[in-house]
């Protein structure tokens, strides 16, 4: 009897052990990872003269060196501030050589320009995830029904990595209102018309003259 309650005092602390390791470190019971991607958002802002029906003289110039020195590029949404309505026109110039348009109505930003002054808004966002890689939690033993506590972080890390515009992960984007089936075949078009790559016949290279 004092031999079996010597043995239960033994496997009492290595349960309380595995019951306490089970409990750390990242839970996780869904099919849905709990390492999801953090959106965040900055807005650069820039004031321009405005000369009632458009820029300023010089001030396009100036426009497009800001443009340069944040490195504007596709995912970038840009806004323009206009009370007198002419400015937007020369802003979109220099947006269309980029291949880029103004993006709806400007966000709030703190404080204010002079009066007359246009305000254009280059709102940037990033997209992380948080806490991985993660393994906090042991694989085993598992007493919760827990999946792997770095579950989801390659998968989500990737697609905060690869998306273009963060902020599509956040409410998506709306469809057009035209489909042009032409665009939408445009890459098969592409591989279908492509030459076979062996169609000049396979090039052979001679070994003799190789060490002379």
């Amino acid at each position: 009897m004092r031999a079996e309650s010597m043995m239960a005092l033994k496997i009492l602390p290595l349960t309380a052990l595995a019951l306490a390791l089970a409990g750390c470190g990242t839970v996780n019971r869904g099919m849905e990872s709990v390492h999801q991607p953090v959106v965040q958002r900055t807005d650069y802002v820039i004031d321009l003269a405005s000369s009632g029906s458009g820029l300023a003289a010089g001030e396009q110039e100036r426009l497009e060196g800001w443009f340069r020195s944040i490195g504007l590029a596709y995912g970038d949404r840009v806004a323009v501030d206009d009370p007198t309505g002419g400015a937007s026109g020369d802003v979109a110039e220099l947006l269309a050589r980029r291949g880029m348009s103004i993006y709806g109505a400007a966000p709030v930003t703190a404080g204010r320009g002079a009066d007359g002054s246009v305000r254009v808004v280059v709102s940037r966002a990033s997209a992380t995830v948080s806490g991985c890689p993660d393994w906090s939690r042991p694989s085993a033993p598992d007493f919760v029904g827990s999946t792997m506590s770095n579950y989801g972080c390659a998968n989500n890390a990737a697609l905060a990595a690869m998306v273009a515009d963060p902020q599509d992960l956040i409410s998506g984007r709306e469809p057009g209102a035209v489909t042009d089936p032409a665009i939408a075949t445009k890459a098969i078009d592409a591989f279908r018309a492509a030459r076979p790559t062996g169609a000049q016949g396979i090039k052979t290279e001679s070994t003799s003259k190789v060490g002379k």
